[in-house]
């Protein structure tokens, strides 16, 4: 069922506060925690902030296809080859950070200024299937949101490592 515009609005206001979530959670990561990781396989608060980069790009394209193409093709990618390939551990973190306030101010004005048949709009995802504007905007106005909370737990289990004994 479509949002109402109040939805719509509530939704794109989360999405703008976005970046400022994922700062604020990156700024309570002491400097010697950024590059630790909670397991061998799980990303460290730097890596999150990379990853997140790199999605925000790809979800600002994303939303542009689906409004602006006829049943476009939305492709998956392997965030965490990404992070490996691409070397996230050694990618500056502020400029990925300078990445997702970018990507996000750009695509939120275009939100504000979609005309209400653009929310209609679909392409197919390589992995979802079916895939609305609308379907975009749930998973991003709290994708932000879900890796600030990740950068918390992150923080918090090394904190948890610092006061073992030994």
């Amino acid at each position: 069922m479509p949002y109402s515009v109040e939805e719509r609005e509530a939704l794109i206001r989360r999405y703008e506060e976005g970046p400022n979530k994922l700062r604020d959670a990156f700024a309570r990561v002491p400097r010697d925690a950024w590059k630790w990781k909670p397991e061998p396989h799980r990303w460290s608060a730097h890596e999150v902030v990379c990853h997140c980069a790199d999605a925000e790009t790809n979800a600002a394209a994303r939303i542009r296809y689906l409004v602006a193409e006829k049943n476009p093709a939305i492709q998956a990618f392997d965030q965490d080859r990404w992070a490996e390939v691409l070397d996230y551990d050694s990618e500056r973190v502020e400029l990925a950070l300078a990445a997702v306030d970018v990507a996000r101010a750009r695509t939120a004005g275009l939100l504000r200024r979609l005309p209400e048949q653009a929310w209609a709009s679909e392409g197919t995802h390589s992995e979802a299937g079916r895939y609305t504007a609308e379907d975009w905007l749930k998973v991003y106005a709290e994708h932000l949101e879900k890796h600030a909370a990740q950068i918390d737990r992150v923080v918090e289990a090394w904190r948890a490592e610092q006061t073992k004994p030994g």
